[in-house]
């Protein structure tokens, strides 16, 4: 093992590439710890040895490329360095977890595990398999979210080098990219990352439409410039003549966010108008809070530009619930073009660059008492919930953690003036899970903005609610298509599996096991003795208008016992659509 399989050119590749991560790491303000990670990197170095990337590169340059963005491009330290220098030892080499633990610590050895994929076991379809990955993954996440955020750098880096692979592959990489890890970063706050795997996959998914906006939006990138040289020059002399030390960039739309614009309009490439967004990064002074720095700043180039009425964003006064904090207005410049322009400080500016790591930075003082809770805190909380519920179904974890993550954002108040960050499309019932579950089993209704709604109201960005309760009111099975929110969906899965029909406790002794497990058991066997494909498990699901084996025994159907007659009628059912679809894909063929 010590003899090299590598050429003499390779393994100086390998050398000048390590140099250069250590480089990036001297230059953050992390207390160094150059040794364990030079141990950690000839580990790995030495695990892998003489195995090579599909692209025919020697595989340790993936960790080295992932560890370079976990520290340049993301901000973290030497435990998560050496981490995603270990993070393919454990999958695809003989050494162990407990390997790792022993010759490095039990935290890096934690991070490595929870970032070691699932291998074997039986999963009924890829999808499900995706799903406990995903699962696993968070899990981790909820115990150290480093893991997340290696995870994140492991997949950029892959999108990066994603040619090597064949084309069918690369459709699955980049769909699930785009399904799970993209919004993943945006939700964590990693906003270039987020933009870059977004404008991989769109490559890779659909590389026509791709090449085409590209190609259109390289031959505007030299006029933009121009244009974007022309309006700044103003705008430098109002801060120059306010004494602050600041930057202004200009940034063009991502091929992705115009070609999902050109979707929601429905307009061709040649009517977005907002091409370029300028930034403006700023020192501020100490005498004045933030907030007041920034307005004067906005102040300063409204006076220049007009600002359009409906495009002001102010994301300082209520941040988004990733943690992003900026000022943002669009003005109409000289050249009849409408230009969005940021306004943030050097500290909002790490907050967006760096997302979770640069939250915590900054959440803590030199002492690491923590200063506040976020709604960053707080959603990785929820998401710690719906995991550690003990009936929670990976693919239903999946899709209350899909639609969670992909939902814009809205803000609600209490009547005390408190605000919570809810998914667009949230209803009166999930505001009152928000606040607390007991409000929610309990909800009659709301006074939102003092006019009386009922609990499937869908909530308003800005809305006033005050929750209204009864102590008669008891959770009704509807309510589960009535909310959106993970935490909401714990809930009443919890509530039903303790409750029978008429809102009392299950005999336990007597069933000691959930409706919806002892009939997943009994439609388990059945789906394995008739060999049930997947979409006959669609039409049969729909034709009892429901989407999942847990609304239909656990929402559906509400038995108080286990309800023998029922499931054989069901039974049958199935096996009606298991004939008639056996036949239709043989008369296909």
């Amino acid at each position: 093992m010590n003899e090299s399989d590598f050429t003499q050119e390779e393994e100086q590749l390998i050398e000048r590439t390590f140099q250069e991560l250590l480089n990036d790491y001297a230059h953050t303000i992390h207390r160094q710890k150059v040794e364990i990670i030079t141990r950690a990197f000839r580990f790995a170095h030495m695990a892998h040895r003489g195995v090579r990337r599909l692209s025919g590169e020697p595989y340790i340059m993936h960790p080295l490329a992932v560890a370079r963005i976990v520290v340049k491009e993301i901000g973290l330290g030497s435990t998560s360095i050496c981490a995603a220098l270990l993070h393919d030892v454990v999958e695809d080499t003989e050494f162990t977890v407990e390997d790792i633990a022993s010759r490095f610590n039990p935290k890096i050895a934690q991070i490595v595990d929870g970032l070691t994929k699932i291998s074997g076991g039986k999963f009924g379809n890829q999808s499900e398999k995706q799903a406990v990955n995903t699962r696993k993954l968070l899990l981790t996440m909820s115990e150290d979210v480093r893991v997340v955020l290696i995870k994140i750098a492991d997949r950029l880096h892959n999108m990066r080098t994603l040619a090597a692979q064949p084309v069918d592959k690369q459709h699955k990489i980049a769909s699930e990219t785009q399904f799970i890890y993209a919004p993943l970063a945006h939700r964590l706050g990693l906003f270039p990352i987020k933009d870059e795997l977004e404008d991989l996959s769109f490559r890779y998914l659909l590389p026509d439409v791709y090449n085409e906006i590209d190609s259109k939006l390289s031959a505007l990138k030299d006029s933009q410039m121009e244009n974007f040289k022309r309006f700044v020059e103003p705008i430098r002399k109002k801060i120059d003549h306010l004494g602050y030390e600041y930057t202004i960039s200009a940034r063009l739309k991502t091929v992705y966010s115009i070609w999902e614009k050109m979707q929601k309009k429905n307009i061709p490439f040649e009517d977005v108008y907002d091409l370029l967004a300028v930034r403006i990064v700023f020192k501020p002074n100490d005498s004045m809070a933030e907030k007041d720095q920034c307005w004067m700043i906005y102040s300063a180039i409204t006076t220049l530009y007009r600002p359009h009425p409906e495009r002001i964003r102010d994301w300082i006064s209520t941040p988004k619930a990733n943690g992003y904090e900026a000022l943002h207005v669009t003005v109409m410049s000289p050249f009849g073009q409408w230009i969005e322009i940021q306004i943030r400080t050097e500290r909002m500016h790490d907050l967006a660059e760096r997302g979770l790591a640069a939250h915590w930075k900054y959440k803590a003082g030199d002492t690491g008492d923590v200063i506040e809770e976020s709604e960053l805190d707080q959603w990785l909380k929820d998401v710690k919930e719906v995991l550690e519920h003990p009936d929670s179904d990976a693919m239903t974890f999946l899709d209350t953690f899909k639609l969670n993550l992909f939902a814009d954002e809205i803000f609600a108040f209490t009547p005390k003036g408190d605000f919570r960050t809810l998914p667009q499309g949230a209803s009166v019932l999930d505001f009152a899970y928000q606040l607390h579950t007991e409000l929610g089993e309990h909800c009659i209704g709301a006074k939102v903005n003092h006019k009386v709604v009922s609990v499937s109201y869908l909530i308003q960005s800005g809305d006033q609610v005050e929750v209204l309760t009864s102590e008669s009111q008891k959770p009704e099975p509807e309510w589960l298509n009535i909310v959106v929110t993970a935490k909401a969906k714990k809930a009443l899965r919890m509530y039903f599996n303790r409750t029978d029909v008429n809102g009392k406790p299950r005999n336990l002794t007597a069933y000691p096991v959930t409706i919806v497990v002892r009939g997943k058991d009994t439609f388990g066997v059945l789906i394995r003795i008739l060999n049930i494909v997947s979409n006959q498990m669609h039409l049969f699901l729909h034709s009892l208008h429901t989407e999942t084996m847990d609304d239909l025994f656990e929402c559906k159907m509400q038995m108080s016992v286990y309800d023998e007659a029922t499931v054989s009628v069901l039974c049958r059912e199935l096996s009606k659509i298991k004939e008639l679809t056996d036949v239709e894909r043989i008369d296909n063929k």
